[in-house]
């Protein structure tokens, strides 16, 4: 991502706001969506969107500015109220307006996808698009059915909107990560104030036209492109937003916590991850192995919930590595248009220097042995954010790669001695946010999941549950997002005393000497 500035033109009278440049040049957005309409940012720079295989820019969108962010907020501030009082049947009927407009625009998503993260065309269109049309679908009918009153002996309890929400997303499975905030937070009551990465924002301006196609209310969604520097702190500081909802590094996260803090904000955060998946002695190695692999590959390792780290009893490590090695050559990487790919680019310039720094210092200081892959570029792949997928065997779970998120296809064996130490290694990182175990007893494979300190476990091969709440222990997050936690992560709590019931009423003094000169059996009613 690059910032240029440059002199912001006059918008252009269209509604895509796409300023009408030669043909042979990106097209340039100047515009934002706030408050039911797309206006005219006031930024003086532009960031380039590039697309990670060829390195040639894609589009450039405004570089969001404070004024934009405040905009937002007071638009999203002005149409809370009449959104929180719509009535449930009313807001999940427009809702389902939305997931209609996000499935037709599907093949558009896919496209952009490709062309924004590098993701292969075939895994775009049936994951990237598939998972978030799922799970869009599944967060407007989880608040359908949800119960928002319930009475608790002479109280009415009721779960509320709790304000506006600031949504900031990442660019790695950027729709699904989007949806998974922003449609709990609408069908909650919310308004909302999305900034997705300024490194792949063109699939939130397609979400932007499904949500005006869907004839929301103006201002109960509105989206802002910009840095985290510049639009993500105005939004995370501004006075008029009351939940803020990040996905992101450990570091932004704490970055948010502190900002915050001054206002007391609700703040939900779904961070990193140094995931294990841990095979036990009694496993079917073979078949363990083929998924770690498959799973840690996965977007190109672009995922917190990747298994980075595979967990084997020393006496079949080196049986491991061969089944590792062996899988992982099965894997192609190369162009994400070509069908034929499974593996492609990382995102960004900076996220291969990231990666491939972190193999650089695996080898540098002797963490593991190199079995596959390295800091090198693949063949005949001279142009693109491109990596080998890379294998450590031997690896010290203490050193930097066994220990820090890589974010890249790097898979670290770890060897064990027995399931104590296997699991005292699962768990001796900063993080907590997935992990797998394997076992040819489940019981024993669940048992062991109890120890993990992960906020998600899989046992052998358990899928993901859409309707389960996802989210880390330790420095993985704060809070909870998918099902029922999901939904209520932007909801507010309000216990209203009835005057029914025997619980009776905190009173003060004059009230209770009143109570006190009335018959013995009124009494029962002073706090």
């Amino acid at each position: 991502m690059t910032v240029l500035t440059v002199p912001t033109e006059p918008q252009d009278s269209r509604p895509t706001g796409v300023e009408p440049d030669a043909a042979a040049l990106p097209p340039r957005y100047t515009d934002q969506w706030i408050g039911g309409a797309w206006v005219a940012s006031d930024a003086d720079g532009r960031l380039v969107v590039t697309d990670p295989a060829t390195e040639r820019a894609l589009a450039t969108v405004p570089a969001g500015t404070a004024r934009d962010a405040d905009l937002a907020a007071r638009a999203a501030a002005a149409a809370f109220p009449r959104w929180a009082a719509t009535p449930l049947r009313e807001r999940t009927a427009l809702l389902r307006r939305v997931v209609e407009a996000m499935e037709v625009r599907a093949d558009r998503f896919a496209a952009i996808i490709t062309a924004e993260v590098g993701a292969p065309a075939g895994m775009a269109r049936q994951t990237h698009v598939g998972l978030s049309l799922g799970m869009a679908a599944h967060c407007v009918e989880t608040a359908a059915s949800h119960t928002f009153e319930e009475r608790v002996g002479h109280s009415l309890v009721v779960r509320e909107a709790a304000g506006v929400a600031a949504c900031i997303t990442p660019w790695n499975t950027p729709l699904l990560l989007t949806v998974q905030k922003i449609l709990p937070a609408l069908a909650a009551g919310c308004t909302v104030v999305h900034k997705p990465s300024e490194i792949t924002p063109l699939h939130a301006r397609l979400l932007a036209e499904a949500v005006a196609e869907a004839d929301l209310p103006p201002g109960v969604f509105n989206m802002v492109v910009g840095t985290g520097a510049a639009v993500g702190t105005a939004l995370v500081t501004h006075p008029l937003v009351d939940v803020v909802s990040l996905t992101g590094s450990t570091r932004a996260g704490r970055e948010v916590s502190a900002l915050g803090a001054d206002g007391v904000k609700r703040v939900h955060l779904e961070l990193g991850g140094k995931n294990a998946s841990l095979v036990l002695d009694d496993a079917d190695l073979a078949a363990s192995v083929a998924a770690t692999v498959d799973q840690m590959l996965f977007n190109t390792g672009q995922t917190c919930l990747q298994w980075s780290r595979l967990l084997v009893p020393r006496d079949r490590q080196d049986e491991a590595v061969r089944l590792a090695d062996e899988a992982m050559s099965g894997y192609v990487t190369g162009d994400p248009r070509d069908p034929a790919t499974d593996l492609g680019p990382l995102v960004s310039a900076a996220a291969h220097a990231r990666v491939t720094g972190h193999i650089r210092r695996g080898i540098d200081e002797g963490a593991g042995r190199l079995v596959r892959g390295g800091p090198d570029r693949p063949a005949g792949l001279d142009t693109g954010y491109y990596v080998q997928p890379t294998i450590f065997a031997d690896v010290d779970p203490l050193s930097t790669i066994g220990q820090e998120e890589i974010f890249g296809p790097v898979l670290s064996v770890i060897p064990y001695d027995d399931e104590d130490q296997a699991v005292r290694i699962v768990n001796g990182t900063r993080y907590g946010l997935h992990g797998a175990v394997w076992s040819g007893d489940g019981a024993r494979a669940e048992r062991v999941a109890r120890r993990f300190r992960s906020g998600l476990v899989d046992v052998n091969g358990g899928q993901f549950n859409p309707a389960a709440p996802f989210g880390g222990f330790k420095q993985s997050g704060i809070g909870r997002e998918c099902g029922a936690a999901g939904l209520e992560a932007f909801l507010e709590t309000k216990s209203m005393q009835l005057p029914q019931g025997a619980g009776g009423q905190v009173v003060g003094p004059r009230l209770r000497a009143t109570a006190a000169a009335r018959p013995a059996d009124t009494e029962r009613n002073d706090g």
